[in-house]
């Protein structure tokens, strides 16, 4: 039997960066204190360089020379280094000159409004430039136990059934859920060693950090090392060319969502909230985070809008019902439409065989193919706006 390959040590990580030397100060960057954080998860490492930000973006070439040697290393499928500085002032990591704006220890923060100085460009950055993908729509909510991911799920799979080629982000690093809801199981590969090939079921292309560790495995990450994650599902995945990239956002208003708000070109954000009043005051955080970054909110769904017995076939409004419909009222945005509480589109989904394809018949599938029309329509005006903004040069 052949012996089993031994897995990459922290101590061979450092040995491998005491070969890279900061072009300032001479030092290697081991000896002089700026790598730390070092996670090993199957093959694939982490760390942070901790630098001067005045000096960030000069020692891009050192960041990428930090990666490259580790790298090198048997074993060792990815390497991904995130520059950071430490104030000993605020206590907290901060941005390195031309990086994007992250939390230290796992509290999230934001970065700055849109016209301060060091706010991106219109309030976001271009910082990931995703060949191939034409349109990008994160759904979202603020608070956990809404259906988010349920109605991520069908709302793809929906998109794909308009014969649209779509793909399908998991970007929850603590909770990934994707593989089960589309029913894949394994392990992505890759054909020329550099990108993931990413997996495929019901005509809809996928990635999810559930597909590389397992399911039990719980990642105790800091938030650069979570922002890190997601941008490599965007930049080192094969993902071919696709009409839209639906994203299923974790809840909340933190470093996942101001990696995806500020570093990734979003088309626009759909926000998804049940009609309480304590899932719609989540919600109204939400739409006010997008806006303040100059991400277009597309709209709003409520889900678990009511729930219809299956016996007596009487209505009853368990959550209440209306909210999201008064929310989008509110805040001038589109209400897209409401999905129930019942227990098919709930089985189905724990099952691997989302409604949308499993029961494409049924009135919940077509209430999902409503919405993704709406999606759809809403996402194609506003490429078309901004088409529109570039200014073209005639020669005659």
């Amino acid at each position: 039997m052949a012996k089993a390959a031994e897995p990459v040590t922290e101590q061979q990580i450092l040995e491998a960066l005491r070969g890279v030397r900061d072009p300032d100060r001479g030092g290697d960057i081991v000896a002089l204190g700026m790598v730390s954080g070092i996670i090993i998860k199957d093959g694939n490492v982490g760390f942070t360089l901790e630098v001067d930000p005045q000096r960030g973006a000069k020692l891009e070439p050192l960041r990428k020379a930090a990666e490259k040697a580790v790298e090198t290393l048997p074993n060792v499928l990815s390497a991904t280094a995130v520059m950071t500085s430490e104030s000993r002032q605020r206590g907290r990591a901060q941005p390195a000159a031309g990086g994007h704006d992250h939390a230290h220890h796992g509290h999230a923060h934001h970065g700055p409004a849109p016209g301060e100085p060091g706010a991106p460009a219109q309030g976001r950055a271009a910082g990931l430039a995703i060949s191939g993908i034409r349109s990008i729509v994160a759904v979202a909510s603020a608070k956990g136990g809404v259906g988010k991911s349920t109605t991520a799920v069908n709302l793809a799979l929906a998109l794909s059934q308009k014969g649209l080629k779509v793909g399908l982000l998991d970007s929850d690093i603590y909770g990934p859920s994707i593989p089960r809801m589309v029913g894949i199981a394994g392990k992505p590969h890759t054909a020329d060693g550099k990108k993931l090939v990413p997996m495929e079921n019901y005509g809809i292309k996928c990635m999810s950090m559930g597909f590389l560790v397992p399911e039990d495995t719980p990642m105790i990450w800091r938030g650069p090392m979570v922002m890190s994650a997601i941008e490599q599902m965007l930049r080192d995945v094969d993902w071919g060319a696709l009409d839209i990239m639906i994203v299923d956002l974790p809840p909340g208003t933190g470093d996942a969502q101001l990696t995806m708000a500020q570093r990734v070109p979003l088309t626009g954000a759909v926000i998804v909230s049940t009609p309480q009043d304590i899932a719609l005051l989540d919600a109204r955080k939400g739409i006010n985070m997008f806006r303040k970054v100059d991400v277009p909110v597309l709209g709003i769904i409520e889900n678990m809008s009511y729930f219809v017995c299956p016996h007596c076939h009487e209505v009853t409004e368990i959550f209440s019902h209306g909210g999201a419909r008064r929310e989008a009222a509110k805040f001038e945005t589109d209400f897209l439409g409401e999905i129930p509480l019942d227990m098919a589109i709930r089985e189905t989904s724990d099952e691997g065989r989302p409604i949308v394809v499993s029961q494409p018949d049924s009135p919940h599938s077509a209430a999902y193919r409503m919405i993704a029309d709406k999606v759809w329509d809403r996402a194609q005006a506003i490429l078309g706006l901004q088409e529109k903004k570039v200014p073209r040069i005639v020669i005659q």
